[in-house]
């Protein structure tokens, strides 16, 4: 499945991918970043929030429904507002239920900044947003580690019960990541193992983005 790639105008904005397996720690990464370049110049979207909207089908149906496979994603939607961010265009982030599996009504702004981190399970399976990015990062973690952050996180914030979320991880989650998320890894720049806690990793990231921020900088004021 193809999807128009093209930029209408200059590229402002740089874009950083964490890529990784569900529970791999890739939102750690990039909550540590943001933490600490600050929310001026970096901003977060997660792929989890462009899953389609499938509120016209019954809560079984809509249970039954595969969210590990690519297909799951609005790519459409998600490639557009990356594309406005990067060119400087703030964007109304949609905001998905996960307990209920649709999209909510509301949506979240979000403005434009120097770093734009996408991160998800599937942001390098596809190739119109590796070309987008200019630097891709898959964190890698081992498969129990990673089930068991799963387990912990659906149970508390999305309102799953134990045996669903084992079930939907043995039919989807598991064969998926080994399908399509783990041979994505080839596609990185940098592959940074247990995620937030490499910390020796995640400074060498900082420092990356620190200069791509000191750069723009310079441009910024060389331009005045």
């Amino acid at each position: 499945m193809q999807y128009e790639n093209k930029f209408i105008g200059e590229k402002l904005n740089k874009l950083i991918g964490i890529a990784g397996g569900t529970g791999s720690g890739k939102t750690l990464v990039a909550e540590m970043v943001i933490k600490d370049l600050g929310g001026q110049s970096v901003t977060i979207i997660q792929q989890d929030s462009y899953y389609k909207d499938l509120s016209h089908l019954s809560f079984e149906e809509r249970s039954r429904r595969n969210f590990d496979h690519p297909d799951a994603v609005d790519i459409s939607l998600l490639i557009s507002q990356i594309m406005d961010l990067l060119q400087g265009r703030a964007i109304d982030r949609p905001i998905y239920d996960f307990s209920k599996h649709i999209r909510s009504k509301k949506t979240e702004p979000i403005n434009p900044q120097s770093i734009v981190i996408l991160e998800g399970i599937l942001i390098l399976y596809y190739p119109e947003l590796r070309e987008m990015m200019d630097i891709k990062i898959f964190v890698d973690t081992d498969p129990d580690i990673r089930f068991i952050r799963r387990l912990e996180r659906d149970l508390e914030s999305r309102g799953r019960s134990m045996k669903s979320v084992i079930e939907q991880y043995i039919s989807t989650v598991r064969p998926m990541h080994l399908e399509f998320v783990e041979p994505s890894k080839r596609y990185a720049d940098i592959i940074i193992p247990e995620g937030g806690y490499n910390e020796v990793a995640v400074d060498l990231l900082k420092t990356k983005i620190r200069s791509i921020l000191d750069t723009n900088r310079t441009i910024e004021k060389d331009g005045q």
